[in-house]
């Protein structure tokens, strides 16, 4: 870091942290914090493009989820919840609001009477290409204010964190 640039946010709560608490070793903030901070900021403007096709992020990210799957662009509630991260109940609401636009349908499963499957209209399918293509471009034009070393360094070093702290998935 350069001695004459300004503390950053992180910087500064560490430096408060060291005079109060100087028998802790908080250099962990300087990691930890910044990503946290560079979470939100860039959910926010995650959210920005999602906003413009009139979405929110967990409607994109099942549209997305969907689309992802392949012709006949469908899959089942629980397999959605996986495939977003989020609860069987959090997914039926998306699903509810989704259907709701007319993005998505719900139906009987095929392989299963009791089970229900969700499957992309082609509204949906036209939204989620669109909003998708613009996601793309925004992810690009964030990632762009990095040199393309250092955002591939990053991206090797958050593969092999996320490897050690992520459960492993089937």
């Amino acid at each position: 870091m350069e001695e004459n640039r300004p503390l950053d946010h992180v910087a500064r709560i560490q430096a408060e942290w060291h005079r109060e608490r100087p028998d802790l070793d908080v250099s962990p903030q300087g990691v930890i914090g910044r990503l946290h901070r560079v979470a939100a900021l860039l959910t926010e403007e995650l959210c920005l493009v999602y906003r413009r096709h009139g979405l929110g992020e967990g409607e994109f990210d099942v549209l997305a989820a969907l689309r992802r799957a392949g012709e006949p662009f469908e899959r089942a509630p629980g397999e959605l919840a996986a495939h977003t991260m989020v609860t069987t109940g959090a997914m039926t609401k998306r699903i509810d609001r989704l259907e709701r636009a007319g993005l998505v349908t719900r139906r009987r499963s095929d392989a299963d009477g009791r089970g229900r499957t969700v499957a992309l209209t082609a509204a949906g399918r036209d939204l989620i290409d669109r909003a998708f293509t613009d996601h793309i471009r925004n992810e690009r034009r964030l990632l762009d204010a990095l040199p393309p070393a250092e955002a591939a360094v990053l991206e090797t070093l958050l593969t092999s964190w996320l490897g050690r702290l992520e459960p492993p998935r089937d």
